[in-house]
């Protein structure tokens, strides 16, 4: 598997793969999804990364570098969306990718790197425990309630 960051090019194909994430999910339109990628390289570090083979993009995760103004200015990194297409699973991609992201915080300086999952299966917990991430913080966060868009006329 190839590790690179990902292109503008990229973007349909990641946002078919993230469908392996949330089948449920509303994805953004390809303009709206082509600029939060530029919003995101914004942020000194921070990008997505992909793992491709020859059918395509199969693994990704994002990785956001985080100004700090604690631990000698030290910033810290944070991975989103890691997700590996459903027929490629359990051949390590998956822990690859995420190797390449925290290769990429500690170039970046990031004093540590976080993420959350809401995942409560033990396959998914010992994944990123055999990735080297420890279990070791309580998480906490609270959601926007969605706001739909209903077309009064199909109620």
């Amino acid at each position: 598997m190839l590790i690179r960051t990902a292109l503008r090019t990229d973007v349909p194909q990641l946002l078919d793969l993230y469908l392996h994430l949330d089948a449920t999910d509303q994805l953004p339109a390809l303009p709206i999804a082509e600029h939060c990628l530029d919003d995101l390289r914004k942020y000194l570090g921070s990008n997505i990364f992909v793992g491709l083979i020859e059918e395509g993009i199969i693994a990704s995760c994002t990785l956001i570098v985080v100004p700090n103004l604690t631990r000698c200015g030290q910033p810290f990194g944070l991975i989103e969306n890691v997700v590996t297409h459903a027929a490629h699973r359990r051949r390590g991609f998956g822990r690859k990718i995420l190797q390449a992201a925290v290769a990429a915080s500690w170039q970046a300086n990031c004093y540590k790197v976080m993420l959350m999952t809401g995942s409560k299966r033990p396959s998914t917990l010992n994944f990123y425990v055999d990735a080297g991430f420890e279990q070791s913080k309580t998480g906490f966060q609270i959601r926007r309630e969605s706001t739909r868009v209903t077309d009064a006329s199909q109620e």
